[in-house]
């Protein structure tokens, strides 16, 4: 569990990490460098979902390599897909981390979401929807591995 009190909000007890794949934590269907390393730090902290279409056809196999659960969801309705997975953990204990426009619910209604500005760039109804911004996954993923970090960002 990650906890962190954000003065002027809350106390947090964060459980669950949801993590967006293609154009967040991977680039051209390679998990960018020094996410598998953090990943394995956070696993020992939350429990770790990454969302994905898969894209690439790669997501059983970068699963197996992080050691972390894979579920896929289907074209369509991405982002309804992607809340009611953040809804079915718990949206109060839950962090969002994605760039996408199909990751704008599940940011929003997560207890923190977090929007990637990486490679790919985000789209803007992701940046809208977040608690905060930043310039790279590994970034992200430092935020909650040292979780200070979000009280001067996130205190009121």
């Amino acid at each position: 569990m990650i906890e962190v009190e954000i003065p002027g909000q809350r106390s947090y007890k964060f459980e669950y990490l949801v993590l967006d794949l293609n154009g967040t934590i991977s680039l051209d269907g390679e998990i960018i460098q020094g996410v598998p390393e953090r990943i394995e730090s956070l696993r020992n902290l939350v429990n770790i979902i990454i969302l994905t279409a898969d894209t690439k056809g790669r997501a059983q196999e970068l699963g197996k390599k992080l050691q972390v659960e894979m579920r896929k969801v289907h074209p369509g309705d991405e982002q309804i897909q992607k809340l009611k997975v953040v809804q079915q953990l718990g949206s109060e204990n839950t962090i969002a981390i994605g760039n996408g426009e199909n990751d704008f619910l599940m940011l929003e209604k997560s207890a923190l979401g977090i929007c990637v500005l990486g490679p790919e760039g985000a789209s803007t109804k992701a940046m809208n929807n977040s608690d905060l911004m930043v310039p790279d996954i590994n970034t992200a993923l430092d935020l909650l591995l040292k979780p200070e970090r979000l009280i001067a960002t996130l205190r009121k």
